[in-house]
């Protein structure tokens, strides 16, 4: 997220009325419902997670242990049996 002043963006009338509400303070304005964007949409990571996640289920499909896998991937088993669990859910 990027800063910028107000006074170098907006009208004066609407700085002025800004500043009886919020003088001096940062604010925060969401972008329009129209523009937002899924988490990870940008940067790519959902989908890297996606075939991360896939690549662990298949291989817990060719028999790969679930502690081994936690190792490989850094994770913990618990995180590991909830990718396969949620792989499993979502091929039925």
């Amino acid at each position: 997220m990027k800063y910028e002043n107000a006074q170098n963006i907006l009208p004066n009338d609407i700085l002025h009325q800004l500043q009886q509400y919020v003088d001096g303070t940062y604010l925060y304005i969401p972008k329009k419902d129209n523009n937002k964007k899924s988490w990870g949409q940008d940067s790519g990571v959902k989908l890297e997670l996606a075939k991360r996640n896939n690549d662990i289920f298949q291989k817990f499909l060719a028999g790969t242990s679930v502690k081994e896998l936690a190792s490989n991937y850094y994770l913990t088993e618990n995180s590991i049996r909830r990718i396969i669990r949620e792989c499993k859910e979502s091929t039925r």
